[in-house]
């Protein structure tokens, strides 16, 4: 039913919650995992210096990356007593809208289940542009199961 699930991550404590759920799931019934960290640097493109904002791109897409490694070290961490071997787990690193992006991620790998958190790190996100989880459980082709 659910082969191919996509787990979204920002590695807030709410993904690492949604993570867990996305690894004893693919444990039960053998899903594969594509990870996903969205990146977003719009807001930063009105910063006056283009190196700064270089440097900014940079570093988030450093704690992008450090969100999907913890991930990855969830899943080997895990107590799995080998039954992680037939998880096949794929890791994505991308730029853009988070909601945007994790609703064509859906399309683009078939996925059929998404598991996110219902909040990411940056809790102000959710008062001024509206909750990214919010965004995609409405517009997704998918089911999608929000982890408190």
């Amino acid at each position: 039913m659910y082969n191919n699930i996509l787990l979204t991550t920002d590695g807030s404590k709410y993904s690492k919650k949604a993570g867990e759920h996305a690894i004893e799931l693919a444990k039960l019934i053998g899903s594969s995992i594509t990870v996903l960290s969205v990146i977003e640097t719009s807001y930063i493109q009105t910063l006056p210096e283009g190196d700064l904002i270089e440097r900014m791109e940079d570093v988030m897409k450093k704690e992008g990356q450090n969100a999907l490694d913890s991930f990855t070290q969830q899943l080997e961490m895990s107590k799995c007593n080998g039954s992680c071997e037939n998880i096949t787990l794929k890791t994505e690193l991308k730029v853009g809208s988070p909601s945007e992006t994790i609703l064509e991620t859906i399309k683009e790998e078939n996925i059929d289940l998404v598991i996110m958190g219902n909040s990411g790190k940056h809790g102000l996100d959710r008062f001024l542009l509206g909750s990214v989880a919010e965004k995609v459980l409405r517009s997704a082709t998918c089911p999608v199961l929000i982890v408190r």
